[in-house]
């Protein structure tokens, strides 16, 4: 199955996804930590009321996050999920194959032996 092009496909379509995604989160959590550390008197510029602009990039975290998850769910559900069930089903098709292959390779067992029974 992992020789299959549809399965490599899957697994680089994936794995491209998951790099940028982590790219992004941890870029900008870098991005925050090191404002706040080199620059805070930028951090400390009030946009409005008590709003300071370090407040607002920390509120922003929790939105880059939200928006990560949405388009990974987006990313699942129109890319990698189609490609899964017809992998699925290429799997079972094989499984069943080889069941019958290994079914009519082995001789036929007398009915009851084999079975457990109680004393």
């Amino acid at each position: 199955m992992s020789h299959d092009p549809a399965y490599q496909s899957l697994r680089r379509d994936h794995r491209r996804f998951s790099v940028r995604a982590t790219a992004v989160a941890v870029g900008g959590f870098l991005l925050y930590v090191l404002l706040s550390s080199f620059a805070p008197d930028l951090m400390n510029l009030t946009l409005s009321g008590h709003l300071t602009l370090g407040l607002a990039l920390g509120l922003g975290q929790f939105v880059l996050m939200a928006l990560i998850v949405w388009r990974y769910l987006v990313h699942m559900r129109t890319r990698v999920a189609p490609v899964a069930r017809g992998l699925r089903g290429l799997a079972r098709h094989h499984e069943r194959a080889a069941a019958q292959g290994r079914a009519a390779a082995e001789p036929p067992v007398a009915p009851g032996a084999g079975e457990y029974r109680p004393w």
